[in-house]
């Protein structure tokens, strides 16, 4: 399979526009316009009967300590975690292409609806890590289903990558236990893979990294 976007080439930085924040000097990050990116497929092994899309993060500190605190740094050499910010289960078998802002237009406070949003037809939608990162805050706590783009910590002294993978199933629907979340479909997924591919993009809220 090959994965291909109009929006950023693999290995480059990814626009602002496809962003949750953007680097804003004088209070250090501003909400962008959150907008999906486009993402085009081909080479889809035969029998494939669904998709799934993912978006993950790997490069999220494992600890909050220094996480947008003044006058620190968040350590590049900390080890790092997942933070998953697009989750799509049952992608139809013909589908071979995702417009940008299609899904996604403008930070949504408290979060988009989900698991299938108007217009998606039987696509699921699972929640972004958003929703846990937000838990404890009053003004935007809630459930946040499909895409949220990146918004790294503004002091992270390391450039995070954001991988966008499709992969092609041999199964028209997935069974998942529990809430639809990057962790539950990665199990669903296990045995049902007949194909898969990925794109990286980079970014940073960091102006010293960027």
């Amino acid at each position: 399979m090959k994965l291909h976007s109009h929006s950023f080439a693999d290995g480059a930085r990814i626009p602002g526009e496809f962003a949750f924040a953007v680097i804003e000097p004088k209070h250090h990050v501003a909400l962008s316009a959150n907008r999906n990116p486009h993402l085009s497929w081909s080479d889809v092994p035969s029998g494939t009967r669904s998709f799934v899309l993912l978006c993950v993060d790997p490069d999220v500190p494992s600890r909050g300590d220094d996480v947008n605190q003044e006058g620190r740094t968040v350590p590049a050499d900390l080890p790092r975690v997942d933070f998953f910010h697009w989750t799509v289960l049952d992608l139809p078998a013909d589908l071979r292409e995702i417009a940008a802002g299609s899904h996604s237009q403008g930070v949504t406070t408290r979060g988009k609806p989900g698991p299938r949003p108007a217009g998606d037809h039987a696509w699921r939608h699972g929640l972004n890590d958003y929703t846990g990162w937000f838990a404890n805050d009053h003004d935007m706590n809630g459930d946040y289903y499909g895409y949220d783009g990146p918004c790294p910590p503004w002091n992270d002294a390391l450039l995070h990558r954001y991988v966008f993978t499709v992969f092609a199933l041999d199964v028209p629907t997935l069974t998942l236990e529990g809430p639809i979340t990057g962790p539950t479909v990665r199990a669903a997924m296990a045995g049902h893979v007949l194909g898969q591919a990925s794109l990286t993009g980079t970014y940073t809220l960091n102006p010293a990294v960027a």
